[in-house]
């Protein structure tokens, strides 16, 4: 298991530190709210307190099921003030998936907004306190918090939920080191200066969302944070704010510059940081004819977002690779064929703690130190990395990711399936799209839209195929395994 080198050295939570040093400069802008470090600190402090009228104490798990808001912000820091760990629920999960991920993370408190109530409404007496994020939450009484502890390097910040290969929820524990080392890994590759503006539209639930909020807090940059994306809105910001960077995932990245059309962007934007899976040499190439100073990025949930990025000047002589290590990071490539192509394993302060609950997972993942990605890549002559494929049958598709067999045990459940193989191909816009072949049993008849809204009232709406075609028989290995690459490539062919 990777150790947690003890780096945070201030005696603050990072939001309080900042307070401290730059208590007028702004922090947050969202919709009309604007927010200095100190502004943000007292409601954050004024959280904290409240998040204690729950219950929560150090060392309990604090979960939100929120949109981006100022509130989602003000949880993300009271819950470090207070010593908890944040657990961020993906919203566009299903009711039962949702349900499953909360009885995982046995939280002391889950804290909703009013929108996802029914996602949370059958756990009510089942455990964890439940409180509406706005009206309920602030007429909650405040409670008394501790002083101010140093925070410690070790403590669980965050527990983020991804799937392994067989679909099934695993809990990233991400320390305070481990988020500390990423800010300041990415500080040392992109810099960090005084008029740095942060364009949020990632969702806080997930590590590259939340990564930008903890950068603002250690390395003092604003945050202009947007509830969602919508391209139109995203570039205006960067117009009219002043934005100086901006992450995204590839679909992201096309649609802002569908909208943008030929016009340039501004040069106040200094780097678009651009993972969420490979992306394609010609998006890069597109975007840096614009103006666009794209910086493809590869990173993981376990390593607290990215460990590889190229710089925007590196970009248009290697536009299909993701870059150097960071400072701080190493890179292997193991178990590499003739061609130089392995799994991708990474060595740096920001690998996770482990799983939560889930010692042979981390066994498995995290061995002498090194971070087994399952991810397959390659370096060129000069050490630069090139990811192959995001995990052996990995669907990404609009920066989500999507776990064949989740989605076929669902097709399967089907009383009238028999046979069900699910894969992604490749999509210009969504990087990839489910697809699924399906065998019915006995020949009885059923629609692929049937199918559809039966996957739909049980999976997020991302992970539901949207083709499904119909075979006698699926190809599989000796040992009886669906032969997913296969029927990828099936696909593709029929396309052309």
């Amino acid at each position: 298991m990777a150790s947690s080198d003890p780096i945070v050295r201030t005696e603050l939570p990072w939001l309080w530190d900042r307070a401290r040093r730059e208590p007028n400069k702004l922090a947050l802008l969202c919709e009309s709210e604007t927010l200095s470090f100190a502004e943000l600190a007292q409601r954050a402090e004024r959280a904290s307190a409240r998040l204690a009228g729950t219950g929560v104490r150090a060392g309990d798990r604090v979960a939100l099921l929120m949109d981006s808001s100022v509130r989602t912000v003000e949880l993300i820091h009271a819950a470090q003030r207070i010593g908890a760990a944040l657990v961020p629920i993906n919203t566009r999960l299903a009711p039962v998936e949702i349900a499953a991920l909360l009885r995982a993370a046995r939280p002391r408190a889950v804290i909703y907004d009013l929108r996802y109530r029914d996602a949370v409404g059958g756990l009510y007496g089942a455990g964890p306190r439940l409180v509406e994020a706005h009206a309920e939450f602030d007429a909650l009484a405040a409670h008394a918090v501790p002083a101010i502890a140093p925070v410690s390097a070790e403590a669980v910040h965050t527990i983020i939920f991804t799937s392994g290969t067989t679909g099934t929820p695993k809990g990233a524990m991400l320390t305070n080191g481990n988020h500390f080392a990423s800010a300041i890994a990415s500080r040392a590759n992109l810099g960090a200066e005084p008029s740095d503006v942060w364009l949020a539209m990632l969702p806080l639930y997930h590590v590259g969302g939340l990564s930008i909020i903890l950068r603002s807090a250690i390395d003092g940059a604003s945050v202009v944070l947007q509830r969602g994306f919508d391209a139109r809105r995203a570039n205006s910001a960067i117009r009219t704010r002043a934005v100086t960077l901006v992450s995204v995932v590839a679909t992201m990245l096309t649609r802002m510059l569908d909208d943008n059309g030929e016009r340039r962007y501004p040069a106040t934007l200094r780097c678009v940081l651009t993972g969420g899976g490979p992306v394609a040499p010609a998006l890069v190439e597109r975007a840096l004819r614009l103006g666009v100073p794209v910086a493809p990025t590869y990173g993981l949930t376990e390593t607290a977002s990215q460990v590889v990025t190229a710089l925007p000047e590196e970009a248009p002589v290697r536009p299909a690779s993701c870059g150097l290590p960071l400072p701080g990071v190493s890179i292997e490539i193991v178990n590499a064929d003739a061609e130089g192509r392995g799994e991708v394993v990474v060595r740096a302060p920001s690998v996770m703690a482990g799983y939560l609950d889930d010692e042979g997972a981390t066994r498995a993942a995290i061995r002498d130190g090194w971070l087994y990605t399952g991810d397959i890549g390659h370096f060129d002559e000069a050490g630069y990395l090139y990811i192959d494929d995001r995990r052996n049958d990995l669907i990404v598709t609009g920066g989500e990711n999507v776990y064949p067999a989740e989605v076929e045990a669902v097709l399967l459940a089907h009383p009238l399936v028999a046979e069900a193989g699910v894969y992604g191909c490749t999509d210009p816009l969504w990087g990839h799209r489910v697809e699924a072949a399906v065998v019915l049993r006995d020949g009885v008849p059923v629609s692929g839209v049937e199918l559809q809204q039966w996957c739909a009232a049980r999976l997020a709406g991302f992970k539901v195929p949207g083709t499904i075609r119909f075979a006698d028989t699926l190809p599989r290995t000796a040992s009886g395994k669906v032969r997913r690459v296969m029927l990828r490539r099936e696909a593709e062919e029929r396309e052309g």
